[in-house]
């Protein structure tokens, strides 16, 4: 049989444009294993893209600050302290990035982000000022400002937990420094070749290639392992 899947979006299943690459439609929905999409977007987008797949909705969102199981949702984190240092920030003369009409946090609830623009070395100063309340994670497409004790990891650690699967038996497929937690939990990872250091270092398996071409191609041998099993 082909592994349960936990899957990084974007990146992972998108273009190099950002869009999602259609043949995420093709290859997931019928995928015979459990899939967890992890994102470190707000918990309504992967709840979206699980529901027009097709597919349960097992999500976890805003990097392991929520999760959604088997019908079960957990919120972990403290958006308070996330919140906090992002006045700070702004007080400095930073500048969250999104413009009017900020979608990107306006479902957010466990942590914030920050255009991939903003001021990183002040967010950084005014984040290590809050004495270990908040962290930093860059994931290439935003600045996200959230609890230290949550993360993708440990969000597959529950996921697992509450769909009754061993977490080793995962495959993970990501691309930055927020799922090396992930790549931690699982027992195969994967990093596409768009990765940054973080990921890379962490996977297993740096992919040849980017983007969803790198994660379709290890779809592609995962069913043909199940091939050469059966």
């Amino acid at each position: 049989m082909v592994p349960p899947l936990a899957l990084d979006i974007d990146g992972t299943l998108t273009t190099s444009t950002g869009r999602i690459d259609p043949r995420v439609f093709e290859l997931l929905p019928a995928w015979d294993a459990p899939i967890v999409f992890a994102t470190g977007k707000a918990f309504p987008y992967p709840v979206a893209l699980a529901h027009f797949l097709g597919r349960d909705e097992h999500v976890i969102a805003e990097n392991g600050g929520v999760t959604h199981v088997a019908g079960e949702t957990t919120i972990l984190g403290d958006p308070d302290a996330a919140w906090a240092v992002v006045e700070a920030f702004r007080e400095r003369g930073g500048e969250i990035g999104w413009g009017d009409g900020d979608t990107v946090n306006r479902w957010r609830e466990t942590e914030v982000a920050l255009s991939i623009d903003a001021d990183e070395a002040l967010l950084r100063e005014v984040a290590a000022a809050a004495g270990g309340d908040v962290e930093v994670v860059d994931t290439g497409y935003a600045f996200h400002v959230k609890s230290p004790a949550v993360s993708k990891g440990r969000g597959l650690r529950r996921a697992a937990d509450l769909l009754e699967i061993e977490p080793g038996s995962f495959v993970a497929i990501g691309d930055s420094e927020n799922d090396v937690s992930t790549f931690g939990v699982a027992g195969e990872s994967y990093a596409v070749a768009n990765a940054d250091a973080a990921a890379r270092e962490a996977a297993d398996v740096v992919l040849a290639e980017s983007y969803m071409d790198g994660t379709a191609g290890v779809l592609a041998d995962l069913r043909a392992r199940r091939g050469d099993d059966e």
